[in-house]
């Protein structure tokens, strides 16, 4: 199966220079987690960062300012990994267990922002898929990516509790 058959077409996005308070509304308003970060490069833009949900709460939480005083362009993620419409999911799957992601944006050959891919879009699909074996499969692959995103990325640090 390929990713457009999947992916989300419709995708809120944001810039760099937007406030964090702004993509929150965003993110509230399309009930999402992520929102790629475009900026303009000649006629169409181009995604040049994602910032997320957590991204957004660690800013606040770091830099002890409002929402509206922090630019995304400071919390955003600039590595961005992404995929195509026509690569299969199984490639899409190996991107977000290698990267530890959850979301991928979907770009075209012409660089175009054409939609999203969630390891969640995955799933629902699983659960329709047409014969025993094919959803077999489709549930080893989504429990190794599940896996390897809940993998710790650095060694764990000592919990401690707030006073």
């Amino acid at each position: 199966m390929k990713v457009e058959a999947l992916m989300t077409r419709i995708v809120t996005t944001c810039r760099p220079e937007d406030t964090l308070d702004r993509v929150a509304r965003v993110m509230w308003d399309v009930d999402c987690g992520c929102v790629p970060v475009v900026q303009a490069n000649g006629e169409a833009p181009t995604v040049v960062g994602m910032i997320t949900d957590r991204d957004i709460c660690m800013a606040a939480y770091t830099q002890g300012r409002p929402l509206a005083e922090i630019h995304v362009s400071t919390t955003m993620s600039q590595e961005v990994c992404s995929c195509g419409p026509r690569d299969t999911v199984q490639q899409a799957l190996k991107i977000l267990q290698t990267k530890q992601l959850h979301r991928l944006p979907v770009i075209d050959d012409h660089g175009q922002l054409v939609g999203m891919i969630a390891l969640a879009d995955v799933v629902r699909e699983a659960m329709h898929e047409g014969t025993k074996a094919s959803r077999a499969e489709m549930a080893e692959s989504i429990a190794k990516t599940l896996g390897a995103i809940s993998a710790p990325r650095s060694p764990r640090r000592e919990v401690v509790a707030a006073a």
